[in-house]
């Protein structure tokens, strides 16, 4: 079973969904359907998992977090939850290119597939996929969009 919880945010209002495991989703307002595939969803606010998202999530906003300590249990391919990983790992106020990205998995011609991978993270901002940019410096496609994108790396390098 999966539950689902809202809450606003200096980005819009997000959707966490969780299961018994840990936190599956953090969605966007205007995330595209089908993005992040999900089984049927029963609203629980105060399931444990959700609570603790919602305080972390609303900590890093008011810049008391700079780390999330929380149970993850996205589902993905074993490629995407490498890719997961290595975001994960990113430096808060840092950023990394697909291709350092790929190169730190081990796949150094796969930077594409990593763009790929990153578009489908479920766990937006608790997974940074918004620190991976282009490898010019630019700004890339965000699920969130590009100024939710800006408005995260600003935040951080606060």
């Amino acid at each position: 079973m999966l539950y689902r919880t809202t809450m606003d945010s200096p980005v819009g209002t997000l959707t966490l969904v969780a299961s018994d495991e840990g936190l599956v989703a953090v969605l966007w307002p205007d995330d595209a359907p089908g993005r992040v595939r999900l089984a049927a969803t029963e609203d629980r606010p105060d399931h444990p998992v959700l609570a603790g998202a919602v305080t972390q999530i609303g900590e890093y906003f008011a810049g008391e977090r700079r780390a999330f300590d929380l149970p993850l249990a996205p589902s993905g391919s074993a490629f995407q939850r490498a890719v997961w990983a290595a975001l994960a790992a990113i430096p808060h106020g840092e950023t990394r290119s697909y291709g350092e990205i790929a190169r730190s998995i081990g796949r150094p011609t796969a930077s594409r597939a990593v763009g790929a991978a990153n578009a489908r993270n479920p766990l937006s901002i608790v997974v940074p996929c918004h620190r991976v940019i282009g490898s010019s410096g630019t700004l890339t496609g965000f699920a969130g969009g590009l100024a939710a994108k800006q408005h995260l790396l600003t935040h951080e390098r606060r």
